[in-house]
């Protein structure tokens, strides 16, 4: 067998490929040998690394953060465009087909894709440091009652429609490609249309790879961020006395074991059992807080905000803090051009996943059901934790935003939702629960994260092989810990908005791919409907004239239009 990227490129039946020919080549090794290279520099020089990562931080941001901006704007206006015009009639697979999973079930695992660790560490974390003001107050929020409101929306803004519109994009391409045309689990495939047989090539190789490495960073990010709130909440429970880097690569070390168990065992056991009851855990704590916390206030400040987002979302939208100089630059690194890079890197990732579950679903169908469903729990989420976080700092005994020597505000980000927990009847069984949710959060992105990378490195292969997989649950765990010993969270948050820019040039390609692809089939259907229209409209006229004995029918029964009456 040749070294070939392509997935249709299979050794003959009867024969037993070698373990190196059951991957991808030219996909799997060089995205291989880029994320070790990383990991291996991160770890014999791990400030020299955080430097280098820092410089090039400030280049990508004060640069392309106005570009970040307007391409995620972008896709959510293209996302609701090709949801509300006539391409929605589309099928994501053969015209006749049923969905394969039910409303009910195909919303719940719209859900799980929507929560991770990300939602869980911020739940209560980024209210709390936009009402304080953290890096700075360059977007204006304040500390009062009116800052508390627009440190919600703000946090709308960054998990509402705009990522589910960056999913939308990836998965809609890829959905349509898999289920449409039959191809292979590629993220190449949803560039076909306009590179046409380059995606078998170099090209084709170069897309994969980029949406690998993306996906690696991105899922490692989210697993950082996990290790360094698990961490905390050892602390709060006093497993721990104070957290360091030995800890943090202890726990990387124990969960990576355990995703990589769930991973071999693959989607229909280990994932799903996992998620099922991540599912619950989630939904369990959210209504607990919801019971214990200030209800009233929460039901109120969610339809409040809902409101004051809907409001605001399109200045939201396009805010490049440009008059803000260096202020504007440090607070887009730490907050909206991180996310939408961050976005970026989870989206080959969530987007085959949503594409998975998704044949059957009309395009329609497909952009409602991923932008609204998640982003609606979303909000409600962000309510029930950041809003109980909020109405304890404004109205309560406060005590979540302190002072550092300077007097600038400061939030433990890390405990902060330890922190309101704990003043909650059942704190302590509420904190060790929450840290359950996040270890299984952990276990869950990263499986999952593995198995999607793995069958993007075998050239679509659905079914990986077990060393692969094994090996990206790896590779992952040692991202994670090598972004930590560099940095810790802000190099988790840099790395992500530096890995995004060359996929988001894809993501851009895949806009391109789906209007041509849509268009073309738009016409093929337009062509065929006036085709059966003729035809109706011959049939018609001529069993008119044959009604009125101005033609003879045929020996067949069909008009014979060339004996006409004279």
């Amino acid at each position: 067998m040749t070294a070939t990227s392509d997935p249709e490129a299979v050794a003959p039946p009867g024969t037993r490929r070698p373990w190196y020919k059951t991957v991808a080549p030219r996909v799997f090794w060089p995205s291989a040998v880029i994320i070790l290279a990383f990991v291996l520099a991160t770890v014999i020089a791990p400030d020299a690394m955080g430097d280098a990562i820092g410089a090039i931080q400030e280049t990508v941001i004060g640069t392309f953060s106005w570009y970040y901006m307007l391409i995620v704007s972008g896709f959510v206006v293209f996302s609701l465009w090709v949801g509300l015009s006539h391409y929605g009639d589309i099928k994501l697979g053969p015209d006749e087909e049923e969905p394969e999973f039910a409303l009910k079930s195909w919303f719940a695992m719209l859900f799980a894709a929507g929560m991770g660790i990300g939602l869980v560490f911020w739940g209560v974390a980024e209210p709390l440091n936009h009402f304080a003001g953290i890096p700075n107050r360059a977007t204006g929020i304040g500390d009062d009652e009116a800052g508390a409101q627009d440190a919600l929306v703000q946090t709308f803004l960054h998990w509402g429609l705009h990522p589910w519109a960056i999913y939308v994009v990836v998965g809609l391409a890829i959905a349509y490609a898999i289920h449409r045309k039959n191809r292979p689990v590629s993220i190449r495939y949803a560039l076909e249309k306009l590179i046409g047989k380059r995606v078998h090539g170099w090209l084709g190789d170069v897309i994969d790879v980029a949406a690998i490495v993306g996906t690696l960073f991105g899922v490692a990010t989210s697993l950082g961020l996990g290790v360094i709130q698990i961490g905390a909440g050892l602390s709060f429970l006093d497993v721990v006395s104070e957290p360091t880097n030995l800890t943090y690569v202890v726990l990387i070390g124990a969960i990576t074991l355990m995703a990589i168990v769930s991973v071999v065992t693959g989607v229909k056991k280990g994932i799903k059992y996992l998620s099922n009851f991540n599912m619950v855990l989630a939904a369990v704590l959210l209504l607990s807080v919801l019971v214990l916390g200030p209800t009233l206030f929460i039901f109120k400040d969610l339809v409040q905000s809902i409101g004051d987002y809907l409001q605001n979302i399109l200045q939201m939208s396009f805010n490049t803090t440009a008059y803000e100089g260096e202020d504007g630059n440090a607070w887009q690194g730490w907050w909206t051009a991180f996310y939408w890079g961050w976005w970026i890197s989870w989206a080959p990732f969530v987007g085959v996943f949503i594409a998975r579950i998704s044949r059957g679903r009309t395009v329609r169908e497909f952009v409602a059901g991923v932008l609204l469903v998640p982003t609606a729990v979303t909000m409600l989420w962000f309510t029930v934790f950041g809003g109980t976080a909020l109405y304890r700092e404004l109205f309560g005994q406060g005590g979540l935003v302190g002072t550092d020597e300077d007097g600038a505000s400061t939030v433990d980000t890390e405990a902060s939702l330890f922190n309101v927990l704990e003043a909650l009847p059942g704190g302590t069984l509420l904190a060790i629960g929450a840290v359950v949710l996040i270890v299984l959060f952990f276990v869950t992105s990263s499986d999952s994260g593995s198995l999607v990378v793995d069958m993007l490195a075998s050239g679509g292969d659905p079914n990986p092989p077990v060393w692969s997989r094994v090996f990206w649950g790896l590779a992952e765990g040692g991202v994670a810990i090598a972004l930590l010993l560099a940095g810790g969270l802000s190099v988790l948050q840099t790395v992500a908005i530096l890995i995004a820019l060359p996929f988001s040039i894809v993501m851009i390609g895949m806009c391109v791919s789906i209007w041509r692809d849509f268009r073309g089939e738009r016409n093929s259907m337009l062509r065929i409907q006036r085709r059966m229209q003729r035809q109706e409209l011959t049939e018609h006229v001529t069993n008119s004239l044959i009604d009125e004995g101005l033609v003879e029918p045929s020996d067949d029964g069909q008009a014979e239009a060339a004996k006409t009456k004279s």
